[in-house]
């Protein structure tokens, strides 16, 4: 137990970016990391390979299993917080690119997104990203490419419009 500590206490602020990317939510993001913490203490003697891609992983299975519990449950908003929601300051100028990757990240499919955080952002290797998903190398090199791809078209040209599909009787 006393080598804990120096291994994962670095990976912290990584995991709170991550967390924070993936929920879209302070607090709900923290929680994660936390639950993760705690995962990672009772199972470290379960630990195999490389300590960051098993904590990566631990963090991105917790919050798999909270969006499916989510999609579960449906949303719930409370009255007092409908008016924040609704309503939203206007950004400033410097911060407008910044928002506009923030937003074509936000609109990359989940696979897409994982991958070009855990790449992009937490600078996790194609093997390392690959462990944490539980995917083939080649599927983290694609999604990584495609999601690259839609992030600088959205730069460029703005949200592309829905696909709208019609019924054929």
């Amino acid at each position: 137990m006393n080598d804990l500590m120096p291994l994962v206490e670095p990976l912290i602020p990584g995991l709170r970016r991550y967390a924070r990317a993936l929920l879209k939510d302070r607090a709900a993001a923290d929680d994660l990391v936390q639950d993760c913490l705690e995962r990672v203490i009772t199972r470290w003697g379960q630990r195999h390979g490389d300590v960051r891609s098993w904590v990566f992983t631990i963090l991105h299975n917790l919050a798999m299993s909270r969006f499916r519990q989510a999609a579960r449950r449906g949303t719930t908003v409370l009255p007092e917080d409908a008016e924040a929601l609704l309503s939203e300051a206007p950004p400033q100028e410097s911060r407008l690119l910044g928002r506009d990757i923030l937003a074509a990240i936000e609109a990359l499919p989940d696979d897409q997104r994982s991958v070009v955080l855990l790449v992009g952002v937490e600078d996790l290797s194609y093997a390392d990203a690959a462990k944490v998903l539980g995917v083939p190398v080649g599927t983290v090199m694609s999604r990584l490419s495609r999601g690259r791809e839609r992030v600088r078209q959205f730069l460029e040209n703005g949200p592309a419009e829905p696909v709208r599909l019609r019924s054929v009787k």
